[in-house]
């Protein structure tokens, strides 16, 4: 027993690291991903029209296969799924790399989206060796390591697109290729034999596991919260480069030190401090901070009329940070021992049919306001949806909170 609970600790570094590597490879690219769509484009509003079917179609591919690899790794274990992934992203970047037209594009990203559901997998392996009461920290220390990963991933790609659009992506495939290695001769197996469950096809069918996530005792309305939230993040993601490109004429440098500045506050939130403030809130009660201060940052960011302004509200939005762990804990938590795997793919393929959705919004929003002058208020359109996707976030969350203290207190007192 002390035999396997040390190497569970062991196990921990490992994922950490994983999971660094795959982010930094992430990383490297999103600074230039929509420079190389735009050397394919004819207008800034064609430019993102096509940005948008590159991202939806990774999103689209990972939504269907995020469930089917949830329940083999539940099956055949963690490692497996995750060498997979890396194959998967070595396949897109190297795919990206050589690209010669659009549809080469949307073909690797779906490759890719259908072979990679990495995040969800290591949090099923962080799941795996971890104590419940202990997950919300350590889903903030793997937090802290996408955090670590997009410090050093879009700076790189920052520099290196500005000396070749196409160089990123050959070292982003090189980054993917030695996790695969690393992944196979080094990184430990989490799930034990006697907690693997039996593979079904029906479980791994994207709105059956979409069904059992939200019929989880005590989850309810937080599958709202994290489609909303998620859909805020994606939304996010998909506008940031091509809205500072518009607003404020930023290139891929720039880009890709706003995106190190996000990694920067993530690390030191969910390294640093998350720890210390789960100390002081519960994981609910930092859930519905961390959403104030999201909505409050997504619409001051549409807001800003300077790029200095972008960076500053980077370093307000420290709680924003904290949500994603802290509803993944409360969820995982409700999940026993041998769906961990099913469970969290459940949130990845939620978290990718919001990825799904995201560039269908995001990309018309940025064409309807390409137009406008550099730092007209209007461009900001795609982040004050944003900030009402974490309002509506907001309000489910506090409605589930307070059924739940309800239940609670009628289930300790009966009569």
């Amino acid at each position: 027993m002390l035999k396997t609970l040390r190497s569970r600790e062991a196990a921990m570094p490992f994922i950490m690291l994983t999971v660094l590597i795959d982010m930094v490879a992430i990383g490297l690219i999103i600074p230039v991903l929509p420079a190389l769509v735009g050397s394919f484009s004819s207008s800034q509003s064609d430019q993102a029209y096509w940005y948008g079917v590159v991202a939806f179609s990774f999103g689209i591919a990972n939504f269907l296969a995020s469930p089917l690899l949830g329940a083999l790794a539940d099956h055949h274990g963690r490692r497996p799924v995750l060498l997979l992934g890396f194959l998967g992203l070595g396949v897109s970047f190297f795919g990206t790399a050589m690209a010669t037209a659009l549809w080469v594009l949307v073909a690797v990203r779906v490759v890719a989206g259908a072979m990679q559901a990495n995040a969800a997998i290591a949090n099923a392996y962080v799941a795996d060796i971890t104590a419940p009461e202990q997950r919300a920290k350590r889903f903030g220390l793997l937090g802290a390591m996408m955090g670590l990963g997009f410090i050093i991933g879009p700076v790189m790609g920052g520099l290196l697109g500005a000396i070749d659009l196409h160089l990123p992506f050959f070292v982003a495939g090189a980054l993917a290729m030695a996790n695969l290695l690393y992944g196979y001769f080094v990184l430990p197996e989490s799930l034990a034999l006697a907690q693997r469950k039996p593979f079904a096809w029906r479980s791994a069918h994207p709105v059956t596991a979409l069904r059992a996530l939200a019929q989880l005792k005590g989850v309810g309305p937080l599958v709202g919260v994290v489609a909303f939230s998620g859909l805020a993040q994606f939304v996010l993601y998909t506008s940031w480069v091509l809205y500072t490109t518009f607003k404020f004429g930023w290139g891929p440098m720039e880009n890709g030190w706003s995106l190190a500045a996000v990694g920067i506050v993530s690390v030191t939130v969910q390294g640093f401090l998350l720890g210390r403030l789960l100390k002081f809130f519960s994981p609910q009660r930092l859930a519905i901070i961390g959403l104030v201060s999201s909505a409050l940052s997504y619409a001051l960011w549409g807001a800003a009329t300077q790029g200095w302004m972008m960076f500053a509200i980077i370093a307000f939005n420290v709680f924003g940070v904290t949500v994603t762990a802290s509803v993944q804990s409360l969820i995982s938590s409700a999940a026993d021992s041998r769906s961990q795997g099913q469970t969290m793919g459940a949130v990845s393929s939620l978290n990718s049919l919001m990825a799904v959705l995201a560039p269908m919004l995001a990309a018309p929003l940025l064409a309807l306001v390409s137009h406008y002058p550099q730092g007209d208020w209007r461009i900001g359109a795609p982040f004050y949806f944003c900030s009402l996707l974490q309002l509506v976030s907001l309000c489910l969350a506090v409605v589930h909170f307070r059924r739940h203290r309800h239940h609670r207190r009628v289930a300790a007192n009966p009569e």
